[in-house]
This record gives C-alpha cells, sequence and structure tokens, in this order.
C-alpha cells in the first residue's frame, strides 16, 4: 500500500550557528536542548525519538505536537516549501 503525507503546517528555523538564528528557534517554543562538542556548530535537541545533533544550515522544525527536531537543508527542501504572505492571507480569508 502507498500513503501520502497529509498537508500540514509547521514552523521552522534554519540554524546559521548565530545568536540571532538561535533566538529565532527558542521563540517557536520550550525546545529541550544541550550543548553540543566545544567550538563546534552544533547542539543537541531532545527529541521524542531521542537525542539528535542539529548541525549549522540544519532547519529545526517545530512538529504538529510541539516536539523539536533537526532536519536537513536538502530533505527541507524536498518535503517542504514556504507560505508566502498571499498564501496566509488567501488562508485566512477562506
Amino acid at each position: 500500500m502507498k500513503y501520502k503525507t497529509k498537508p500540514v503546517e509547521i514552523e521552522a528555523v534554519q540554524w546559521l550557528a548565530t545568536k540571532q538564528s538561535f533566538d529565532e528557534i527558542l521563540a517557536m517554543g520550550n525546545m529541550k536542548w544541550r550543548g553540543g562538542d566545544m567550538g563546534s556548530d552544533t547542539f543537541i535537541i531532545k527529541t521524542l525519538e531521542g537525542e539528535h545533533i542539529a548541525s549549522k544550515g540544519d532547519f529545526i522544525i517545530k512538529g504538529l505536537k510541539g516536539e523539536f527536531y533537526p532536519c536537513k537543508p536538502d530533505i527541507f527542501e524536498m518535503k517542504y516549501e514556504s507560505l508566502q504572505e498571499k498564501d496566509i492571507d488567501s488562508l485566512t480569508n477562506q
């Protein structure tokens, strides 16, 4: 049997190893995390499946249950597309 993903909206921020990108990630909600290796551009996210390393360039996604997890940029680009302001306006005016 084949299945396809149901359309859902997610929040995501790309981790650029900057204070600004980390602040944007933290603004999405209560993410459980800890620092990565000293001097690296990584940190550890505690997900529903265990701990995962978030590397520079990864997208940090807030899931349907408020959980957080990292996603590699190539996978993110294949799976998600940006909702532009006009798209958001058309959804709210239905």
